[in-house]
């Protein structure tokens, strides 16, 4: 078996400064919901989490610097599940004045 190659680490600043950018994407969600958007407010709140989800998979759980294959089809797989996911939301949210 190959033997497996050591992730960079990155500096604690550097994961301060991601901490930090996910708490201002915390604060814009919040005041993304204080904003009368229409029907826009939910798609607003999912891509602002979509967003604050995919940084965390990057870099906290080190998925950028992985060099296995195996890791980079999993997470592929998890965002396409995502992707369905929101938009069957989406399309039930948008129809719901059909009825």
């Amino acid at each position: 078996m190959a033997e497996h190659e050591e992730h960079t680490s990155h500096s604690q600043g550097f994961y301060i400064a991601i901490g930090i950018g996910l708490l201002v994407g915390t604060a814009t969600t919040v005041g993304a919901a204080f904003v009368n958007l229409g029907p826009f407010n939910p798609i607003i709140a999912l891509l602002i989490a979509t967003i604050k989800a995919t940084v965390v998979v990057l870099f906290f759980m080190h998925v950028k610097g992985a060099s296995e294959k195996l890791t980079g089809a999993i997470v592929v797989s998890g965002f396409f599940f995502l992707a369905i996911l929101l938009s069957l939301s989406l399309a039930d949210y948008l129809t719901r004045s059909w009825r």
